[in-house]
């Protein structure tokens, strides 16, 4: 039974009826594929299998959402249910049953149909929440192509007798949390020879990385591995930190996996708190609504009872700062990213946001909130305005002078002005990111936001200290002339991009190619982290480009030795 026809999220599918009186749509399978594409997100819908024919939900666009979806009756078509191959970005599958199992009857291909399939193509990072998927030929979520590109993590979701695997990753940056897998007698339907779906290994880890499980529960059946690392030859790493597992764990082809003592031989198999167990219950959101409200208070084993959420925007990029006087990590509530370019110095984060969300959570109170561009915060689902929470200047930056007359030039990549009760002295020149002035054995005060990135002392020396504690000023000086050029060119692009980047040598803003210098974008040592939107940000800088990560469609050239052309 081979898929016909192809419509996508936004448009109207054949075969659907609205059911009375439910806040979901029915949509009988008919062969049909439905595509999502970037952005898009398709939810609030029941999957009616009982027809015998296929259904594919194809995700091909990054910050795409698959939420509150219940696949009803035995599948027996030939493909995965739902298939990723997207761009860099996020995917988010939230709230999804695929609980009625599967036969092989109608697929050609030896292991029969499964669950989910992430592409080798695939580059999003894919995060899989509060899922229920059974009784598959095929693989329950079969992710273990993640160390070509992307990563997932699973959250929450519950998986048993699925015939080759239920949970398969195996990069670095994939995490299994607070999920159960095992396999026992229930008969779903034929799978192929005498190898049914009840063999399965609950948890298969592939080469490309240490893949870390937490707060998780497995246990094997008929095939005697509960959790297997290695394939093909090739070893596979696992570091279990806490859970349970009942059942032998298998280290093929010199594979690691390190068990914590936090791991119980007693696994608790009982499906995770917010799980849809039937497909209605997923399709019209029963249940994720409580799992939402107890992850906003905290109660999901963070431990950190706040959530703030910056909401980004299509329209323009958005850069935010902001300190709490408590504790603080970065947390996917809410579907958010995590994004290595988001910065945590103790209290304090720093971060931009464009079309997706960043969420951190934290304990205590917030205290200081800046905010440049069109984007929400929200703490704990509520809007909050950054003029309730401190001054738009947050630091403090007194330049002493020490007898000597001593004239210096300070930048910073957000904005600085002279203190409100500090006179203007008559050398002083405030110029947004950047402050000239001279002092003798006085003490002059600023404030500004973001990062101090530059001291120049043109005569004599002086004491800087920021926010009370004393700096180096030759670790902010003047660069040399730096002979390559890096050129991120958003004109042409389809929305707002942001980009963070290293190089193993100094780097600087420039106007290179009339690009704009912007305060909002971030020079900390050799690495950068900014954002364009229908305009160019340049760098000149000296050795080579070590790390380069962009999300959107700027393009980005890179000019050796531009100086000389």
């Amino acid at each position: 039974m081979k898929l016909a026809g192809t419509t996508t999220a936004a448009a109207t599918l054949t075969g659907a009826a609205a059911a009375a009186g439910d806040d979901y749509e029915t949509i009988e399978a008919r062969g049909q594929t439905v595509r999502i594409g970037r952005g898009e997100t398709f939810e609030n819908k029941l999957i009616d299998l009982t027809t015998g024919e296929g259904f594919l939900l194809y995700v091909d666009g990054a910050n795409a959402t698959i939420r509150n979806v219940g696949f009803e009756g035995l599948y027996r078509g030939d493909s995965f249910m739902i298939s990723i191959k997207a761009g860099a970005g996020d995917v988010l599958v939230e709230n999804v049953y695929l609980g009625d199992g599967a036969t092989k009857e109608g697929s050609s291909f030896v292991h029969g149909p499964g669950g989910v399939f992430m592409h080798p193509e695939n580059d999003a990072d894919v995060t899989f929440r509060r899922c229920n998927v059974q009784g598959f030929p095929n693989n329950g979520f079969y992710c273990s192509n993640t160390p070509y590109g992307g990563s997932v993590r699973f959250e929450r979701c519950f998986g048993k007798n699925n015939g080759v695997t239920t949970f398969r990753c195996g990069s670095a940056d994939d995490e299994i949390v607070d999920c159960v897998a095992y396999n026992d007698d229930t008969d779903y339907g034929p799978g192929y020879g005498g190898y049914g779906e009840t063999d399965g290994r609950p948890v298969w880890v592939w080469n490309g990385g240490t893949v870390t499980i937490r707060d998780s529960h497995f246990a094997a059946g008929p095939y005697p591995y509960a959790l297997v690392a290695g394939a093909n030859g090739s070893p596979g790493s696992v570091d279990f930190q806490s859970g349970g597992v009942r059942g032998e764990i298998q280290r093929a082809s010199g594979s690691t996996v390190d068990v914590a003592s936090a791991v119980s031989s007693d696994p608790d198999l009982s499906v995770p708190d917010g799980v849809p167990t039937t497909p209605e219950e997923a399709a019209t959101g029963e249940g994720s609504s409580d799992s939402a409200a107890d992850s906003a208070d905290g109660t999901d084993g963070d431990g950190l009872p706040n959530l703030l959420l910056v909401d980004g925007s299509s329209a323009d990029a958005t850069r935010y700062e902001f300190t709490v006087d408590g504790d603080v990590e970065r947390s996917n509530a809410e579907g958010a990213s995590i994004d290595d370019e988001d910065t945590i110095d103790g209290s304090t984060v720093r971060g931009s946001v464009a079309d997706w969300k960043d969420a951190f959570r934290f304990d205590g109170d917030l205290a200081e909130l800046t905010v440049d561009g069109p984007g929400t915060v929200l703490v704990n689902g509520d809007a909050v305005d950054p003029d309730d929470y401190g001054s738009d200047l947050p630091h403090v930056l007194e330049v002493s002078g020490d007898g000597t007359a001593t004239s210096y030039e300070i930048t910073v990549d957000g904005t600085i002005d002279l203190a409100d009760d500090e006179p203007a002295a008559e050398a002083t020149t405030v110029s947004g990111s950047t402050v000239q002035s001279s002092v003798t054995d006085g003490t002059q005060t600023f404030r500004f936001s973001g990062a101090l990135t530059d001291v120049t002392f043109t005569d004599g020396t002086a004491t800087i200290t920021v926010d009370g504690e004393p700096i180096d000023p030759s670790e902010y000086g003047a660069h040399e002339i730096l002979p390559h050029a890096l050129v991120i060119d958003g004109t042409d692009a389809d929305g707002p991009t942001t980009y963070a980047l290293e190089v193993d040598g100094a780097i600087v803003k420039s106007d290179y190619r009339d690009a704009s210098i912007d305060d909002e974008d971030v020079v900390e040592g050799r690495a950068v982290r900014g954002a364009v939107g229908n305009w160019l940000d340049a760098y000149w800088f000296d050795g080579d480009v070590v790390d380069f990560r962009l999300r959107g469609d700027a393009a980005v050239d890179v000019q050796y030795n531009a100086r000389d052309q």
